[in-house]
């Protein structure tokens, strides 16, 4: 396992170098079944000079599969609002739903953004939102705009409104990166002339936990998003990795090899209250924590080969969870806590694949042959990983059934360690 490790983090070190770029996303796959919707244009005022919320909106619809996008520019009347929609004309288009608003400059350099979304054959209002905001505050509404209609046409929870963290190399510099869900808008939280690894979200979305060599050794940090402070978490003697955050934000799962082998250990937030929680000859690393904070699920080769295990939050005995197949690590919990994402050796090709825990019941997602990191959205409905395209490192995700597929790229460079952070207020 420490091996394979080892070979992950070396062949990251060695990528091309990376110069810093939106991400780019193609889609392949769709649902069974698609709902057919419109978002017109939002009406807008030369004024406002915005990018066009409809724009947004529709590209994060359609990278989920669930929606057809239908054309708007050939239907004569525009509409902006409510009253103005004529029903038999969408109806024509066969548009189940249909998006209406408009973007207008108010006092104080802000904008105000009105919403609604209606049922084209029922003929009423499903969802209508008003919004005050500054201009940087735009894309952000447009996504938030996305969930309210991917909330009232399917029934589940959000997702767009959230942002994902990724590692990228620019002229021997790593970096940490955070960004947009659709890979716009990267910004840089943290970079060094040594590696950068491991990233993970805190509950709240205000900080980030990772690992850094700067000091040619790791340590494990975190870092505040909103002040920018930074505090020291892991420190010990030996190896300091792979931090998870406790579902209630408190505490942190480290690995340390401090005094012996890779062993997991729980930490207060602050860096106080270092408690051992598994003790074995083995190498166990890669923590997760269930959703009711009770159980750390890692991945161990105590058994001989790299297996899912589990052992309580508090410490004692570990039990292992996967038993299909001879290669299972780096499990990552689904929001419903139903399921288990993990990184399986299957033919020689590492892939992703989602475990049902009350069946068992395993089901390979993606199609790559070097996958790893797996990260839930907020929702479950997607798994954000790293892959490989083309010689280079990108990011990847893939629907919870495995029926949509998208891959991130920044042409001619490489990403690693992707982690999608929750959603945003």
């Amino acid at each position: 396992m420490m091996q394979m490790r080892l070979v992950l983090i070396l062949s990251f070190l060695l990528m091309p170098l990376l110069s810093r770029a939106e991400l780019t996303i193609e889609i392949s796959g769709g649902g069974t079944q698609q709902i057919p919707i419109a978002v017109v244009p939002f009406g807008q005022s030369a004024k406002s000079n915005q990018e066009n919320l409809s724009n947004i909106i529709n590209a994060d619809l359609r990278r989920v599969g669930m929606f057809r996008i239908l054309e708007t520019r050939g239907v004569a009347n525009q509409p902006t609002d409510v009253s103005q929609i004529k029903f038999p004309e969408w109806a024509s288009l066969q548009a189940q739903a249909v998006a209406v608003g408009t973007v207008q400059p108010i006092a104080g350099n802000r904008l105000k953004v009105t919403f609604a979304l209606v049922d084209v054959l029922k003929q009423n209002q499903l969802a209508g939102m008003e919004y005050n905001i500054t201009p940087n505050q735009l894309r952000l509404t447009a996504h938030k705009i996305a969930d309210v209609i991917y909330q009232k046409l399917t029934g589940e929870s959000p997702l767009f409104a959230s942002r994902i963290a990724y590692i990228t190399k620019v002229n021997k510099r790593y970096a940490l990166q955070v960004a947009d869900v659709d890979g716009v808008n990267p910004q840089t939280v943290v970079s060094s002339n040594e590696p950068i690894i491991s990233p993970a979200w805190s509950p709240d979305g205000t900080k980030l936990a990772y690992v850094s060599f700067e000091k040619k050794k790791p340590i494990v940090f975190v870092q505040s998003l909103t002040s920018g402070q930074r505090l020291t978490l892991a420190n010990f003697k030996g190896n300091n990795s792979a931090p998870a955050w406790s579902p209630d934000g408190t505490k942190l799962a480290i690995v340390l090899t401090y005094g012996a082998n890779s062993q997991m250990y729980t930490i207060n937030a602050d860096g106080t209250g270092l408690k051992q929680v598994t003790k074995s000859t083995a190498i166990d690393t890669e923590p997760t924590w269930s959703r009711d904070a009770k159980w750390i699920y890692f991945s161990s080769d105590r058994g001989g080969r790299p297996q899912i295990y589990k052992v309580s939050s508090s410490g004692g005995d570990a039990q292992r969870v996967t038993f299909d197949g001879a290669y299972n690590v780096s499990p990552r919990f689904s929001p419903d806590g139903k399921s288990l994402a993990m990184i399986r050796n299957e033919g020689g090709k590492f892939r992703v694949a989602l475990q049902d825990l009350a069946s068992g019941q395993v089901q390979l997602l993606s199609d790559g042959s070097q996958d790893e990191s797996p990260s839930f959205a907020p929702n479950g409905r997607m798994i954000l990983f790293a892959t490989r395209a083309g010689g280079h490192g990108a990011l990847a995700a893939v629907s919870s059934d495995g029926r949509v597929k998208q891959r991130l790229s920044e042409a001619g460079g490489d990403i690693r360690e992707p982690a999608w952070g929750p959603l945003l207020n």
